[in-house]
């Protein structure tokens, strides 16, 4: 009896997870961890040359269970780090059991 209801419960857990976990799962990491993603970084534009990347910007949008806030826009990284023209930009994703979730947009530029 008591091993039909561990047997149960974790096929509760595992299959009720991944939908219940999508309310703070970053979609756009290069590679998702279910458990744990921390600090995985990528590229999200492309790099041009003729501008120099002296200065740095980010910008952040968290969420906790199935509440989401901030902004991650290239747009506020820029302005955070008095950006005028981008060399290129990078994101970093952490997650932690779909639980909490964190993205991060980074500009580099001048």
């Amino acid at each position: 009896m008591a091993k039909t209801l561990t047997i149960c419960g974790l096929t509760v857990l595992f299959g009720v997870m991944p939908f219940v976990s999508g309310c703070v799962t970053p979609q756009t990491a290069p590679v998702f961890g279910g458990l744990v993603t921390d600090q995985v970084k990528g590229p999200v534009a492309g790099v041009d040359n003729s501008v120099n990347p002296t200065k740095k910007g980010t910008a952040q949008a968290k969420a906790i269970v199935c509440f989401a806030t901030g902004d991650a826009s290239i747009t506020a990284a820029m302005k955070n780090g008095n950006i005028t023209k981008v060399h290129h930009v990078d994101s970093e994703v952490f997650s932690v059991l779909g639980v909490y979730a964190r993205y991060t947009t980074v500009v580099y530029g001048e």
